[in-house]
């Protein structure tokens, strides 16, 4: 899978090395023979025919070296965009046309050394860009060569062969060795290993795999063969769709991108009328017309807005190689631009800042330790597939408790579960049968966990009650490390979700959120944001991009949490790829220093112009300040090279 934006770039970036080199070498010949040059170092180098050699080699640099940037100036004016290359195409026409002229008989100055000069600046300056540009993309180019182009099928006989990715079809199965390259999308069938995904979502320790968990193409297995069912190949994979967005992203405009354009439009305008205002006011001023032609070109070459039409488009490719490297995919530029003017995130509840997943959150235990009540309900619970029973034995799981198959075990049905564990009597139940037994338990305990919301079992220990189980969808623990930061960044953190008011009034208070708005049908989560922007808020919607789509696209800023390898969620504008609320505040962070970068260049690339058209005028003239083409090149080279340095500082840390 080959990236035809970084081979163009590729192509382009060799050229202009080959036409800056081949300019230079002919360079010499043009500083040796040329008057000026000659006159300055105190040397004479005459013979017949010197100053037609000279038109000769300076018309080889000006056609071959000044290439691109005549093609250029010829684009720019058929679309009637006049810019950088029709700066320098005017400045590099008006030397080579006027020295030829006074070759063959017009009395003047000769300017081919500043031509040759000024277009080996400007090719060593265009050469370095595209370096730039390249270095800039190498994420994109990492990321395609992240698929491996072979693949271990295991046949319909139990046989491995060896094929191309390309002849997988969904349904395949798929053996990976240790150390290798997952090679397709796909389900677990067998074998459990650990797998590094770094590259595609940015988590830096290796994530445990087992039968029945997804896998991504491209990512690298760890110390056990896995047997894996292919699930997407192609163009469906993830890591295809990853390089489609990321694509999509360094070739979208934003509304930084639009401004930094009409700004080099309107300062090629400028550049152009002043060089010619400089023309006839030296003329006038009685300057002759060699010098009142420097004057001139200095000016057009200075104010090239060549660090201007570079300023956006650098700190995109980097900011967007950055996001695609952490898990953080931008689908709407423009969308990523307004988190800088964000007031409030709002996240939806379900899946998001919770896992969406049962759990135990409270141990209440009497005459008994913790541990020892959950030995006795997850052992009872051990044959149950209920959600309630998963929760109780994840916790005795996440506890390390060894748990006992029960005996004698049977359902009490809308009641509970009963059976004998080492020998004693368990039973696990809900308050249907506390009441029917007319068990006495502790009010108070039992009011404040209703009162969150949460799920309550009973575990009574021959016939006595033992302890008291709290459940609940579980908060992720990264959950409150995010509302922190944010917080601490000055947004205001909301929740929106479907859920009872004691649930959510329980999440909102374990988070320090600043506002909940509970028990909402997904319109009326919508409502709420509408509501919220009427107020002249500016909202981002934090969801997992399913039942939160109407959200996500009202929010001014849409970001879809969890995706994992389904990326193509249509109402996001952004997509995280990890279940991990912390990638919110990674890309609020990669936005903010991703607009500083935008503003430090735009500030350059204008700014320095204020100094350089001056200089280049020759308005300091009378106290000896004079530069020449050639050094205008220099400075406006400097100013592009500043500029791609400093996007490529870009950070999300």
């Amino acid at each position: 899978m080959k990236s035809t934006h970084i081979g163009h770039h590729k192509m382009m970036t060799e050229d202009f090395k080959k036409r800056f080199f081949f300019s230079l070498l002919l360079t010499l010949p043009v500083l040796i023979l040329s008057p000026l040059i000659q006159e300055f170092f105190n040397f004479k180098f005459v013979f017949t025919g010197d100053k037609y050699l000279l038109f000769i080699i300076s018309s080889v640099v000006f056609f071959y070296g000044g290439k691109p940037f005549l093609q250029g100036f010829i684009k720019e004016v058929k679309k009637k965009q006049p810019g950088m290359m029709t700066l320098i195409a005017l400045a590099i026409s008006v030397a080579f046309f006027y020295s030829s002229a006074v070759i063959f008989g017009f009395k003047g100055k000769l300017f081919f050394w500043e031509l040759v000069t000024l277009i080996d600046i400007m090719l060593l300056g265009h050469w370095i860009e595209m370096r730039s540009v390249l270095g800039a993309s190498k994420a994109l180019e990492a990321l395609v060569k992240l698929m491996p182009q072979q693949a271990h099928l295991i046949d319909e006989d139990g046989k491995i062969k060896e094929v191309s990715i390309s002849d997988l079809v969904v349904g395949n199965i798929v053996l990976v060795k240790p150390g290798e390259k997952i090679p397709v999308d796909g389900i677990v069938l067998e074998g459990k290993t650990n797998v590094n995904e770094a590259m595609l979502t940015g988590e830096s320790k290796p994530v445990s795999k087992q039968k029945e968990d997804t896998v991504i193409g491209g990512s690298i297995n760890g110390e056990g063969s896995i047997k894996v069912r292919v699930r997407k190949t192609g163009k469906d994979s993830y890591l295809s769709q990853v390089i489609q967005l990321v694509k999509q992203a360094q070739a979208s405009k934003s509304k930084t991108q639009d401004f930094a354009d009409r700004a080099a439009f309107w300062l090629t305008v400028i550049s152009i009328s002043v060089g010619v205002i400089t023309l006839f006011s030296w003329s006038f001023l009685g300057k002759d017309f060699a010098f009142s032609i420097e004057r001139m070109v200095t000016v057009m070459v200075i104010t090239c807005p060549h660090a201007l039409g570079l300023a956006i488009p650098l700190v995109v490719a980097v900011s967007t190689s950055i996001s695609a490297q952490h898990g953080l995919l931008i689908r709407n530029r423009a969308a990523f631009e307004k988190i800088k003017d964000l007031d409030v995130v709002v996240f939806d509840k379900t899946g998001t800042l919770t896992k969406g997943e049962f759990g135990v959150t409270d141990i209440v235990s009497f005459d008994i330790k913790d541990e020892e009540l959950l030995f006795y309900a997850a052992s009872l619970e051990s044959n149950s597939e209920h959600p309630i029973a998963k929760g109780i034995l994840n916790k005795a799981k996440e506890k390390g408790i060894e748990i006992t198959p029960p005996q004698q075990f049977k359902s009490l049905p809308g009641k509970g579960i009963e059976g004998v564990v080492e020998g004693k009597r368990i039973k696990v139940v809900g308050q249907n049968y506390i009441k029917e037994k007319d068990i006495k338990i502790p009010e108070t305990e039992v009011k404040r966990l209703l009162e969150q919301g949460k799920t309550l079992v009973y575990i009574l220990l021959e016939e006595k009650i033992a302890g008291i189980l709290g459940l609940a969808d579980l908060i992720r623990e990264e959950s409150k490390t995010a509302v922190k930061r944010l917080k601490d960044m000055g947004f205001k953190c909301m929740m929106l979700t479907g859920d009872n008011r004691q649930t959510a009034k329980w999440v909102a208070n374990e988070l320090g959120l600043d506002e909940f708005f509970a028990e909402l049908l997904p319109h009326e989560k919508t409502e709420i944001i509408k509501k919220l922007q009427s107020n002249g808020l500016n909202v981002a919607m934090v969801g997992d991009g399913v039942n939160d789509a109407p959200s996500l696209v009202q929010a001014d800023v849409g970001i879809a949490i969890g995706a994992g390898t389904d990326v193509a969620i249509e109402s996001a504008d952004i997509i995280l790829v990890r279940d991990d609320p912390r990638d919110v505040v990674s890309v609020v962070k990669l936005a903010k220093a991703t607009f500083s970068k935008m503003q430090q260049n735009l500030f350059w690339a204008t700014g320095y112009n204020l100094i350089a058209i001056p200089l280049a005028s020759g308005v300091f003239y009378s106290i000896g300040i004079l530069l020449s083409p050639a050094l205008g090149a220099v400075l406006m080279s400097l100013s592009t090279v500043i500029v791609a340095i400093n996007a490529r500082f870009l950070s999300i840390d």
